[in-house]
């Protein structure tokens, strides 16, 4: 899955701020399962400096052989096909970074994630941002930024979502939030995340 954030997942300049959050959140020595892994960054580094048993899917051969490269096991698939090929429970962690704005099924994806995983790490680019509303109010016209950077025809990103709404998401399915960070250039955000932050990385499990 190509970065659809906009943040470069290949580390060419600083690494993605969501992603030494999300390895943050990892315990040393789980299981990670990674959806949409791109070139196998998050990965390769939760390798290196957690010693997980690490795993991707990837649906463009770019990223799937990025991964083969690195030594890192990826299976060339599509999300929205499901996880059918992994039995309940068979990671303590499933990550989709920057993923769920790009699948046509983000319900179905979350609910699979959290069916082969003990807990989802999910971070998304915040559609609610107060710069995205600005540029849409004054503009009338899809916005675009630092992290958004396509335009409405070519874009990726075909589920763009705001922080409340994933939290709404979250409350229809019955999904456990244990822990929310929001970002902007790598600062965490505290007050008003909804407006302030650019980029959300929850840490969620079934109830």
């Amino acid at each position: 899955m190509p970065a659809p954030g906009g943040l470069d997942p290949a580390g060419a300049g600083p690494l993605r701020s969501d992603l030494e959050v999300i390895a943050s959140l990892v315990r040393e020595g789980t299981r990670v399962l990674d959806l949409g892994c791109a070139d196998g960054t998050l990965l390769q580094m939760l390798i290196d400096r957690k010693q997980v048993t690490a795993r991707g899917v990837e649906i463009t051969y770019e990223g799937v052989l990025s991964c083969v490269s690195r030594g890192i096991p990826v299976d060339h698939a599509d999300l929205d096909r499901g996880l059918g090929d992994y039995p309940d429970n068979s990671f303590d962690y499933v990550i989709l970074s920057q993923t769920l704005q790009a699948v046509h099924k983000p319900d179905l994806v979350i609910r699979e994630m959290l069916r082969v995983g003990r807990v989802g790490i999910v971070s998304f680019p915040n559609f609610g941002y107060w710069y995205v509303r600005t540029r849409l109010l004054l503009t009338g016209r899809m916005p675009k930024s630092d992290y958004l950077p396509f335009e409405w025809y070519d874009t990726p990103n075909i589920h763009l979502c705001t922080i409340s709404d994933f939290v709404e998401l979250c409350r229809k399915q019955k999904i456990v939030i244990d822990k929310a960070l929001y970002l902007n250039d790598g600062r965490r955000i505290r007050w008003f995340p909804n407006l302030l932050a650019k980029v959300a990385v929850f840490v969620v499990r079934r109830p």
